[in-house]
């Protein structure tokens, strides 16, 4: 009978959660479902110099607003040292690690003549071959240490991966790792493969950085005398010029996308495919759908290049088909961050969401592109004549049409009444359209480009919209 498939997420909370961070998440978790296995949450505390307040919380937090929910309750590695201790006696007795009492100076003046000589900068050995004698001495005196793994030599280590097929690598290229720090804290190689194996995980899924240390992962796993889990390691993150992903090109924080108004489903599915390619031109992707079609054979080896654009262009589809209800509670958070809404602009910001709903890419835009709503504008009164009109034309435009305007009831001001009265009334004009339309558009915005006059005088309402109608008449008067 088959293992029940066990994955795990453990991110460390140095930091905000990344945006890679999000897609091994994502990807353990998804592998889990499809397998109807079991998905873990492991949050590696143990570099407590590097701990960000706030940050567990933040990575719990993100994986529940993308409904990546874990069945098992958290492990929490600072919880675990006295097991991280037990394992590391167990492995000292195995000899396959052993106690280093070399001094920070001591190691920077081999790395410093190792640079000089063109050489791989690693330990050199200095206390491999200690005498337990000369070890017990060292510890009655006080003298701190870490304790290292003891790598065989001349071996070549042979491991599988999921997405990159088999792997060897020679001990000789590797180093002997720290394993426990002399604070009593464990690194990361030996508390991940304890918990992975305590935890009874089937399958570490994780990013390609980690791929150099698997090797010595897998011989921890042989001397323990455990079990090894299969390996999958997820292709890197790149920038548009193919460089790793980092702070420094950007915004790589899960929630520093959110703040800027990308829908959750949309970075979702954005992350989805970065790396792994359905084998079909579909691109839209729920979470359910996801859980059914995900496969970890077709992920991809090679970098995947962060396409801000192509993420702008699912955030706009997944704008445009939300609901009104949904896109307005999405939306408002950033009209009130701009101090646009109150109890008097709610409907006001409804309907300018509306007209938006298939122009904007992010809901950060909504503010900007609507500012002329909330507030007065100004702008160069030359635009308000279109193309070859003269402004004589222009100015006998506006003041017909709000003669015509002020005629209307208030009632009358929606979107449909407007066009269909507005258009009727320059059929009988003697004015072309665009001679109507343009300085009537921008007169109620001072734009060039923007929704249609007729959505923006239903927003604006018929006292605004006239009173704008006869300032730019003004204006062009002063021409």
């Amino acid at each position: 009978m088959e293992k029940q498939i066990r994955t795990r997420f453990s991110p460390s909370p140095t930091g905000f959660l990344h945006v890679g961070g999000l897609r091994t998440a994502l990807y353990n978790y998804l592998f889990a479902k499809k397998n109807k296995g079991i998905f873990l949450l492991r949050i590696e505390d143990t570099d407590q110099n590097r701990l960000i307040k706030g940050a567990e919380e933040n990575l719990k937090n993100i994986l529940e607003i993308f409904s990546l929910k874990h069945n098992e309750k958290s492990v929490r590695q600072s919880d675990r040292l006295d097991i991280y201790k037990k394992r590391t006696q167990e492995l000292l007795k195995k000899d396959g690690a052993y106690l280093c009492f070399c001094t920070a100076e001591r190691l920077e003046s081999v790395r410093k003549v190792q640079q000089g000589n063109n050489l791989p900068t690693r330990y050199d050995g200095h206390c491999r071959m200690l005498k337990k004698e000369e070890a017990e001495k060292k510890i009655f005196e006080k003298t701190p240490f870490v304790v290292r793994q003891k790598l065989p030599k001349h071996l070549l280590v042979e491991f599988t991966d999921l997405v990159r097929g088999t792997i060897s690598i020679n001990t000789d290229t590797l180093d002997d790792q720290v394993l426990m720090k002399s604070d009593g804290w464990p690194t990361y190689h030996l508390a991940s493969v304890i918990d992975d194996h305590e935890m009874e995980i089937t399958h570490v899924i994780r990013g390609e950085e980690w791929l150099p240390s698997t090797p010595k992962h897998v011989l921890l796993y042989r001397v323990f005398g455990w079990e090894e889990p299969k390996f999958a390691h997820l292709p890197l993150l790149l920038n548009s010029d193919r460089s790793k992903l980092s702070k420094r090109q950007g915004d790589v924080s899960v929630d520093d996308y959110l703040k800027k108004g990308f829908l959750k489903e949309a970075l979702l599915n954005f992350i989805l495919l970065l790396g792994w390619n359905p084998g079909t031109e579909k691109e839209i992707f729920s979470l359910n759908e996801m859980e059914k079609e995900f496969s970890l054979e077709k992920v991809n080896k090679s970098g995947a290049v962060f396409n801000v654009e192509k993420l702008e262009w699912l955030n706009g589809h997944y704008i445009k088909t939300s609901s009104a209800e949904k896109l307005f509670d999405l939306a408002l958070p950033f009209f009130q961050k701009a101090g646009f809404a109150d109890t008097k602009n709610i409907e006001k910001i409804k309907k300018i969401i509306l007209i938006e709903q298939e122009r904007i890419k992010k809901l950060s835009e909504l503010p900007e592109l609507s500012s002329y709503f909330f507030s007065d504008i100004s702008y160069d009164p030359k635009i308000l004549v279109w193309k070859k009109q003269t402004t004589q034309n222009a100015v006998s435009a506006l003041k017909n049409l709000c003669l015509m305007l002020e005629k209307m009831e208030e009632s009358e001001f929606t979107q449909k009444t407007l066009e269909e009265k507005i258009i009727t009334f320059i059929e009988g004009s003697g004015h072309e359209v665009g001679e109507v339309l343009w300085p009537m558009r921008v007169s109620l915005c001072g734009r060039k480009a923007s929704p249609s006059p007729f959505e923006i005088a239903d927003v604006l309402g018929k006292k605004e919209s006239i009173k704008r109608i006869h300032t730019a008449i003004s204006l062009l008067a002063k021409m």
